[in-house]
């Protein structure tokens, strides 16, 4: 089969790989059929995350179908139309007894595309299927379940569970890429009074508008001002972190009002100060952490039942074996406007609803 591997710092190519086998009577191979790229692997490319050795194929978000189980798998059979899930869980583990899938200590985690291949392949081996794949809706088209793999889940549960957001609050996001304009999504299921998104790229920005923010605002056009105007001067009820600078980070800590909640999302290369200075009065809860995808069923329903707007995040769509370009587009997202990019997707009829 073909595969997109990392080859070291700079360096990655769509290429033959050996075909996945089962490794472990709990594994499945799934023939991809959508996959994306997720703003963690151009880091990848550039060197930023050693653990991913030279060789590995790339890749943590696909919808498959599976083709081959081991012996132990109960819940998944070949012919299934599954979601990929960027969180492998062994489920025996203590975190993973405690629903805490994204710190499993038994050979799960984070580990498709950063331990092990990943998913940017014709087929991929997943282990501990039965906890790690998910049978779609029939209504459901894989380029927009493919971004229930990670973005959603990991917006829903880092940035709005952990920022604790309820009716009537009002909700800051900083960074209005695929995980912020994921949050502004996932927040208004609970009826904040007003979501104001916070970028610097115009399209972003509009992007937000679309997705349901009530108000947007450049960062480099006081946002804490506008966040004080709206809210008289006591900050936002909760601020979620989704870009990974030190100066968006202390910029949430800025904004955010006496007794509220900074949840951070965004991945972090550099350390970022924590001014308690300012912060050690305030009863400001600040919370970081990996999805565990726990949501992922809840919010697989919700899509299928059309009450998520995951389409309206995929800009670009290419065939699988055009990986180079797609990462191209990718990384290039001020000239290009590109938000979530999808390779592979497969035509499927849609299955009507008979109305009540």
């Amino acid at each position: 089969m073909k595969g997109y591997v990392f080859h070291g710092p700079g360096q990655a190519a769509w290429q033959d790989v050996p075909d996945p086998a089962v490794k472990e009577p709990t594994d499945a191979i799934v023939r991809v059929t959508a996959v994306t790229i997720c703003g963690t692997d151009p880091h990848i490319l550039k060197g930023d995350v050693p653990e991913v050795r030279p060789g590995t194929v790339l890749g943590h978000e696909a919808v498959g179908e599976i083709v081959e189980v081991g012996s132990d798998v109960r819940t998944a059979r070949p012919g299934d139309r599954v979601l990929l899930s960027c969180i492998t869980a062994c489920g025996r583990c203590r975190f993973c007894r405690d629903g805490s899938y994204g710190q499993c200590r038994g050979g799960g985690g984070w580990i498709l595309g950063h331990l092990i291949d990943g998913t940017q392949a014709e087929y991929v081996r997943v282990p501990y299927a039965d906890l790690s794949v998910h049978p779609l809706p029939g209504s459901l088209r894989g380029e927009d379940a493919v971004l229930l793999a990670d973005i959603f889940p990991t917006s829903y549960e880092v940035g709005v569970l952990n920022g604790r957001v309820r009716p009537g609050d009002t909700v800051a996001i900083v960074g209005a890429g695929p995980i912020g304009l994921a949050a502004i999504a996932t927040a208004r299921l609970f009826s904040p009074e007003r979501i104001i998104a916070v970028d610097l790229a115009p399209a972003r920005l509009e992007a937000a508008h679309r997705l349901g923010a009530d108000a947007v605002a450049d960062v480099h056009e006081a946002p804490g001002q506008l966040v004080a105007d709206l809210t008289d001067g006591l900050g936002a009820d909760v601020v979620i972190e989704a870009v990974g600078v030190p100066e968006s980070f202390e910029l949430c800590t800025r904004m955010v009002r006496p007794g509220g909640h900074v949840a951070n999302v965004g991945v972090h290369g550099k350390p970022a100060t924590l001014h308690l200075e300012d912060l050690w009065i305030k009863n400001v809860t600040i919370t970081t952490g990996l999805v565990d995808t726990r949501s992922t069923p809840t919010l697989l329903r919700m899509a299928g039942a059309g009450r998520l707007p995951t389409g309206q995040l995929v800009t670009h769509t290419f065939p699988l074996d055009h990986m180079e370009e797609a990462y191209d587009v990718f990384s290039r997202a001020a000239d290009t406007g590109a938000l979530k990019v999808v390779l592979g997707e497969e035509q499927h009829e849609e299955v009507a609803v008979p109305a009540a």
